[in-house]
């Protein structure tokens, strides 16, 4: 199949694309096309006018400021995994990003377009609900910010109007010194996550100051693993608490679709979450590999 037909615009600057997307009827903004173009070729989506932003060049930047991480919303996905002072301060990032697509599909892809199309196996939005990211969209008329929270209206569809553009998305850093672990499983690599988990990990005086889990590619989004967050606050890494911790997952959505049921997603859940922990209590603990 091919695209039905579409008017192509290409504005030169961010007050040309929100002029475009504010008087345009059924209007979709283009970014690095890996997942709208093959939706548009299999008319899943169908629009009447494509906005692109590869021009749009003030949307695109890595910026640190302290324990806060922006991220431009026309970032490649190559150049946050290739950010040398991004992986010495949260090494997660490359890691996760690893697991997007192929090399090829990193290159195009952008930081914005993962979150627009909010897939409920996207890394980016992965880390995005671990690092209580907040998202920044911007219209004609004004400018606001989003929690990651408060972002998933309904199964990839966040909760931005149809003249809103996403702008950027700034992260909560980790503190210095913490551990991460980043495990997913897929039918192949570089296949959508089946399911997947991100931890981060502080220790102080050996027991564990702050944990944050997230485990995703199983329900409508990304979720917070809360109860297992509480549960190992100030307590002592081990293998017994990690066991424990993948016990307390039950309270998050399952969902059972072509891929897999929710009771194998369930299962893949808490192995993924033991070896997340173990993996950020040992990096915590000064084995940075």
């Amino acid at each position: 199949m091919k695209a039905a037909a579409f008017d192509y615009h290409r504005p030169a600057n961010r007050a040309e694309a929100l002029d475009m997307v504010g008087s345009l009827d059924n209007a979709k903004f283009l970014a690095g096309g890996q997942s709208l173009v093959a939706m548009l070729n299999m008319r899943y989506a169908i629009v009447d006018h494509l906005i692109d932003l590869n021009h749009v060049t003030d949307l695109a930047g890595i910026e640190m400021t302290g324990d806060r991480l922006r991220l431009g919303a026309m970032t490649r996905q190559r150049a946050v995994k290739d950010d040398a002072a991004l992986a010495a301060r949260a090494p997660i990032f490359a890691a996760a990003l690893d697991y997007v697509g192929h090399f090829q599909t990193r290159n195009r892809g952008t930081v914005g377009g993962s979150l627009g199309h909010m897939d409920p196996s996207a890394e980016l939005m992965a880390l995005a609900t671990l690092m209580d990211a907040e998202v920044e969209v911007q219209s004609k008329a004004q400018t606001r910010s989003l929690s990651i929270a408060d972002y998933p209206m309904a199964y990839m569809t966040p909760a931005i109007e149809m003249d809103e553009m996403i702008t950027g998305v700034t992260f909560a850093l980790p503190g210095e010194g913490h551990g991460w672990g980043f495990h997913e499983h897929a039918q192949r690599h570089g296949d959508f996550a089946i399911c997947g988990v991100a931890a981060l990990m502080e220790l102080a005086g050996g027991t564990i100051s702050r944990t944050a889990i997230t485990v995703f590619g199983i329900g409508m989004a990304p979720q917070r693993a809360r109860a297992a967050e509480d549960m190992l606050a100030s307590q002592t890494p081990g293998d017994d608490l990690y066991r424990a911790a993948a016990d307390a997952l039950d309270d998050l959505d399952y969902t059972t679709d072509a891929m897999a049921s929710a009771a194998y997603r369930r299962r893949l859940a808490g192995v993924l979450t033991r070896r997340a922990l173990a993996d950020a209590a040992r990096r915590a603990g000064g084995d940075r590999r």
